[in-house]
């Protein structure tokens, strides 16, 4: 096989022969490029070919499930991977249009050791990528990534003969089933379900209705034009629409899932959006009296409630905080044995015996509706109100260019660890630590915090502050932690901010 160039011009002929694939898309825990801008057909199978071979190295059954969310694009993507895969001698069980949760499902349903998932995730239209794993419910991590990308751009695929297709029909009935079993709601339930128009919208409403709620449907007609918004439930303009239509229909709450249906977001029948890692501890709350003395799992962007929280405290439930990003923490689950793990941006991983271990927002949005059934007294405005009261941003994101970042970032981390060993602070509060398991998490004197963390998916760092006092404070917070981001000339401006 042959080195894929990292350009090669559209319309020629050598763009429809040669393999092209930007490095920047092997990310630490999946692949994602614009296409066809950085990566063409060839190059997709290139990266099948790599898989396929790296399975092999990994001394694996060479069998894969593989399925693709609803992107125009995105079958053509999977049968160029699909065709690398069974070059380099892999048995290929094709499931289909596919959430990603319901590609890890099939792993376990067809007992297969490996899976690929054709998806962008919430990126917008123009983008593609593959999330994959070998070793059930996990996913690549950097490790993986690395040697993945070895791989591929130094041309090491290996063709092997015993390579097929086979087309699996049921795999999405039989997830389904497996979400909702016999449950059905004891309490009446009127759930706003918003999916943006994404992949979610073929499973998200019927999920729904079969436990037994009422669905307000938003934008479930499957278009990958995203004609309203582009499915992510961390997204301000997405949470705005489900609490417009909360208010509008008078429902108990809005349940948001993004394109590839792995993360889950959360409205309050007040209209009131309640960011992920603060719905992550009512579900904590309620799981460790269901099964006291659980750990759980949550990423540095989290709130400081999983450690702190008097209630998680009194059922023995201890907090561990972890990397960004769904594979670091699909992985910290299962190794510490957690009930569960919580990421801001609405990747949960519920385990045995809840869940299986991968992110499913289905499977959050089920847990949810029986959450609320067995608090038939609470709302979900209540359940918020029930928590410690703490002041949050959104989850910001300023430009910074993939080939940049990492080293922008590890300037940054030395900055302010400075600014910590000089006695220094942000928004008027001593820093007692900084916390650089994942970036910069800067802990001050009264729990507050703020940390800057590089993107593994987008070219972009990651910002977020929280303060236990005050909206005013955690402003303060955001301001100075922003004016030493500022120090770097390569940092562009904020998608979203406070």
């Amino acid at each position: 096989m042959t080195k894929p160039a990292a350009t090669v011009a559209q319309n020629t002929w050598e763009f429809l022969r040669d393999p092209m694939i930007t490095p920047t898309g092997f990310r630490e825990y999946d692949a994602r490029w614009k296409y066809p801008d950085d990566i063409n057909l060839p190059g997709i199978t290139a990266l099948g070919m790599g898989l396929g071979t790296q399975m092999y190295e990994a001394g694996i059954e060479p069998v894969i499930a593989v399925g693709n969310d609803y992107r125009d694009y995105s079958l053509t993507i999977k049968n160029a991977l699909m065709l690398g895969l069974m070059r380099a001698g892999i048995r290929v069980r094709d499931i289909g249009p596919a959430l990603s949760p319901m590609a890890y499902f099939s792993q376990f349903h067809l007992d297969a050791p490996a899976v690929a998932m054709v998806t962008a995730s919430h990126n917008p239209n123009g983008w593609t990528g593959v999330k994959m794993g070998f070793e059930r419910p996990l996913t690549h991590g950097p490790d993986e990534m690395g040697r993945l990308r070895e791989i591929v751009l130094n041309g090491e695929q290996v063709a092997r003969e015993g390579g097929s297709y086979e087309f699996v029909d049921g795999v999405r009935e039989a997830y389904i089933d497996d979400l909702c079993g016999d449950f059905k709601m004891s309490r009446k339930l009127r759930v706003v379900c918003a999916t943006g128009n994404g992949t979610a919208s073929a499973f998200a409403p019927m999920i729904l209705e079969r436990i037994g709620v009422e669905v307000v449907p938003s934008h479930n007609q499957l278009d990958y034009n995203f004609p309203h918004y582009n499915p992510n439930p961390e997204a301000m303009e997405m949470l705005h629409d489900m609490a417009a239509s909360v208010k509008e229909s008078g429902a108990d709450l809005a349940l948001g899932f993004d394109g590839d249906g792995d993360r889950c977001g959360v409205v309050d029948n007040e209209g009131e959006e309640i960011f992920a890692d603060k719905v992550g501890v009512i579900m904590a709350r309620d799981l460790s009296k269901l099964y006291p003395g659980s750990t759980f799992v949550a990423d540095v962007k989290s709130t400081g409630l999983f450690a702190s929280d008097p209630e998680l405290k009194k059922h023995g439930a201890k907090a561990d905080y972890w990397k960004t990003g769904h594979s670091h923490m699909k992985r910290r689950v299962k190794e510490l044995g957690a009930l569960a793990g919580f990421e801001k941006s609405g990747h949960y991983f519920l385990a045995e015996p809840i869940g299986r271990g991968y992110d499913c927002g289905m499977r959050v949005a089920v847990e949810m509706c029986k959450l609320l059934d067995r608090n038939p007294d609470m709302s979900m405005a209540d359940l918020r109100r029930a928590l410690p009261v703490t002041y949050a941003t959104p989850t910001m994101s300023p430009y910074c260019s993939d080939t940049e970042k990492y080293d922008v970032l590890e300037r940054l981390v030395q900055k302010l660890v400075a600014l910590a060993d000089d006695g220094g602070s942000l928004g008027g509060r001593k820093i007692t630590n900084v916390v650089t398991v994942n970036g910069a998490r800067v802990m001050l004197e009264n729990g507050a915090w703020g940390l800057v963390r590089a993107s593994s998916n987008t070219p972009n760092l990651v910002v977020v502050c929280e303060s236990p006092e005050s909206d005013a404070e955690m402003r303060a917070i955001f301001a100075d932690l922003d004016a030493v981001i500022r120090t770097e000339p390569a940092v562009g401006d904020y998608d979203q901010t406070i």
